[in-house]
């Protein structure tokens, strides 16, 4: 065995030099030829001001090229079922590696989703109670809600040593789907109230449907010159056959005035045109009217628990599968543990590490069988985290978006710890945050700006944690900011009582939740905050809930057509021109005939990605050029939709623009920190507190006594904290009363009023632990919330 003589350390292996991900010249969106290093193996956060391009840089780039270029390994014919990625805007990207993406879009909304189905938590149990349930009913699908049973029976023909033989055969599929409800859990009923007036005949206008006017050729004349009702008769004297006929016949050519018309019964109808659609995307009056004539109730067969009496007869240990996936997953995880059965001892050792990933990830209060549409935006994001922190995978890149939002003080160590974990197994993390507690934990910090939207997307400092502090930048400034308590409070004007609250997990919960002052509602994530306020509060005449669910709207939606803002735009340009309003609406007649008021042409290329490409007749301004003609203090409709809210609140405030309903909507976006975000811009690339505060703005106008937020912190920095604060002081000032469900200790500190729940998650919550001023809640300590805003003011 040779000995080494030598003492210098070798030189490093080639192979070992590529520790940087290196991006230069980036200019998705608002980024300006920005260049960054960011070291691999370690934990970099980008910070920075709301819209100032963390986003654009961490997933419109370095995400997006990643997942590219993987997706390019597959084949041609693969690559064709696959979501076609364009190349991001970037001169030079270096040293990237597989990227993982945990971002907070919401988990699908599919009724049929649940958390156990989006874990394979759901799976793994399925195949446990196959295994072991008594009685034994069959294979793992027959535990499962999405499959049906089925059963048939046929002649089929072979082909055997060159003769064609008939054989019978039978199958069957035993499924575990409830066949009352079809594995929804629910069952909706119709109104038929709702729908006409009994009284009336169909001549005289009994259809009391949005839109059914009765010289609407394609719905009430249908029915009433079809020749199955007689039109003129009172619909409560039908005969049976005739009400048949009119609710249920199946869809049959008719002809009306010559014209060839499908008649089909008024409920099939109504399902179709109505019930089919995603309710959020319906216009407000026919989604009153759907939540008027639709009731959805839970299914009497199964009871909610969307399986048939089969799958719900086999047990073990006293439990059947519905039993164990409506635990509290925390409990259900010890059941798991209590079960020794050699046979399938690996498997449940593989159910018991994801349902403990669960626990550790800080949602042990959930249950398997919770919707998946019903989680929050923090929620859906830590359920997709489950599914990484057992992976044997080293050296991948993970981009989080904001993992602490939605999470009480108390559970962000805990997320601070998984982070590091991942780091320590040799993987990259890209952190986007504004929480101090995350930020403090990084390698490396990446901070942009310096502002949102135009005046931002260049990078403002580069480096350490204790650098950053002393750099000047707005992040840095605010780094150390701590919110000190109000000095005096203000008096209630009255109470909104809650008596019995019992949603979810709520412990038959009675509170009084004083009116006219700032009132914050906290606790631990899964302590019952939300059950609380959304669902005791009832979103009426006087309260404006404004929730954090995403706003609907196509990349034609913009912040000019989704707060009504170009209305009073395209009156006031006609009105000075002489002309119809509908000419300055890119998605009607103003639009240009080449794109189609889109302002791009896409060209589909198969299995490559699409191309969008400037639109050459209007160069981008999406409207036809003989409508820019027309002018409006000076300026063209192209020209007011790239404003920024801020240019455009002095255009129609005063001078020969001046336009009082435009300034209004306009004065309520400046209110809400957007006063960057230009009128035009499509609502697809808005980030997610943009969106919310862009719901605020709009909200705002409504006449509700009562403001109902929920967490209006969330993607927000610490500069713009105190921009909202002042925000809610306004509100309250002017004589509403607002009631925020908040984490941020800055906002408890601000509050004339703290509610806090606990004291744990899920079974261990769902109670007031205190009620008082924040300066009695540090004074007591009493609560972990109490112990973490003392730290917070103190520090």
């Amino acid at each position: 065995m040779s000995k080494r003589t030598d003492t210098q350390s070798p030189a490093p292996h080639e192979a070992d030099t590529h520790d940087l991900i290196r991006v230069h010249g980036a200019r998705v969106n608002n980024l300006k030829d920005v260049s960054v290093e960011i070291p691999k193996r370690r934990l970099t956060v980008f910070t920075g001001v709301s819209g100032s391009g963390k986003s654009s840089l961490v997933f419109g780039t370095i995400a997006a090229e990643s997942q590219r270029m993987i997706n390019e390994t597959y084949s041609a014919f693969v690559q064709g079922f696959m979501p076609t990625l364009a190349r991001p805007e970037v001169d030079v990207l270096e040293g990237l590696t597989t990227a993982i993406i945990v971002d907070q879009q919401r988990m699908g909304a599919d009724p049929r989703s649940t958390v156990g189905t989006a874990t394979d938590a759901n799976a793994m149990l399925r195949i446990l109670f196959s295994r072991l349930g008594e009685p034994h009913i069959g294979s793992p699908q027959a535990f499962s809600f999405n499959v049906a049973s089925i059963s048939g029976a046929g002649a089929v023909v072979v082909e055997r040593a060159g003769r064609t033989v008939k054989e019978r055969r039978e199958f069957s599929i035993t499924g575990g789907m409830c066949p009352r409800c079809e594995g929804r859990g629910a069952v909706s009923d119709i109104d038929l109230t709702q729908l006409y007036d009994d009284s009336r005949s169909i001549a005289e206008g009994a259809f009391t449907i949005p839109g059914w006017k009765s010289d609407s050729f394609w719905t009430v004349r249908t029915y009433a010159e079809s020749g199955f009702l007689d039109p003129h008769k009172p619909i409560r004297k039908f005969t049976k056959k005739e009400m048949n006929d009119f609710l249920y016949r199946e869809p049959v050519k008719v002809k009306v005035e010559g014209v060839n018309l499908t008649y089909e019964g008024l409920i099939p109808k109504i399902q179709k045109s109505f019930l089919s659609k995603d309710k959020e995307a319906l216009q407000p009056h026919i989604r009153a009217f759907v939540d008027r004539a639709v009731t959805f109730t839970t299914c009497p067969e199964c009871d909610g628990t969307r399986l048939s009496e089969a799958a719900r007869s086999s047990r073990i240990e006293k439990l059947n599968i519905a039993d164990a996936c409506s635990m509290q997953i925390s409990d259900l995880a010890e059941w798991v543990r209590g079960l020794s059965e050699p046979s399938v001892a690996p498997l449940l050792e593989k159910l018991a590490h994801t349902l403990d990933s669960f626990v550790e990830i800080g949602l042990g209060y959930l249950s398997l069988d919770r919707p998946a549409g019903t989680l929050s935006g923090g929620e859906s994001q830590r359920v997709k985290m489950i599914r990484h922190l057992g992976s044997s995978l080293t050296d991948t890149t993970y981009v989080f978006d904001e993992p602490t939002i939605g999470l009480h003080p108390h559970d962000i160590q805990r997320m601070n710890t998984l982070l590091l974990r991942l780091r320590n197994k040799g993987n990259t993390v890209l952190v986007v945050e504004h929480k101090p507690e995350t930020i403090v934990i990084a390698d490396h910090v990446v901070d942009l700006g310096p502002g949102a939207g135009t005046a931002g997307g260049t990078v403002c400092f580069e480096g350490t944690v204790e650098g950053l502090r002393s750099s000047g930048t707005i992040t840095g400034r605010h780094f150390d900011d701590r919110a000190a308590l109000k000095k005096s409070v203000r008096t209630p004007t009255g109470a909104l009582e809650i008596r019995g609250a019992s949603t979810h997990n709520l412990r038959n919960v009675d509170v009084d939740v004083p009116l006219g002052v700032l009132v914050v509602v906290t606790g631990v994530a899964g302590s019952g905050k939300s059950s609380l306020v959304h669902g005791s509060i009832p979103a009426g005449q006087d309260v404006v809930s404004i929730d954090q669910g995403a706003i609907r709207g196509s990349r034609r939606s913009n912040p000019a057509t989704y707060t009504g803002l170009l209305e009073p735009i395209r009156k006031a340009f006609a009105k000075a021109n002489g002309v119809k309003p509908a000419l300055f609406s890119a998605n009607s007649e103003g639009a240009c005939p080449a794109c189609n008021g889109a302002g791009v042409i896409f060209t589909d290329l198969a299995m490559m990605a699409g191309v969008a490409t400037t639109c050459e007749e209007c160069e981008g301004k999406r409207f036809d050029s003989s409508v820019l003609e027309y002018r409006f203090g000076g300026r063209d409709i192209s020209e007011v939709l790239a404003m920024s809210v801020t240019e455009a609140e002095a255009f129609f405030g005063d001078g020969e623009a001046r336009t009082p309903a435009a300034h209004a909507v306009l004065t309520r976006l400046a209110d809400v920190g957007l006063g960057y975000l230009s009128l035009g811009q499509p609502l697809t690339t808005l980030s997610g507190g943009e969106r919310q505060r862009l719901k605020l703005a709009t909200h705002m106008a409504e006449k509700g006594g009562v403001y109902v937020l929920d967490e209006p912190t969330a993607g927000l920095h610490l500069a713009d904290v105190e921009h909202l604060l002042g925000l809610l002081d306004r509100l309250v000032d002017s004589g509403k009363s607002v009631i925020v469900v908040e984490h941020h200790q800055a906002v408890m500190a601000h509050a004339d009023w703290i509610i806090d729940l606990g004291p744990g998650a899920g079974n261990d919550g769902g109670r007031i632990v205190f009620e008082g001023t924040p300066a009695d809640l540090v004074a007591t300590h009493s609560t972990l919330t109490g112990k973490h805003l003392s730290a917070y003011v103190g520090g």
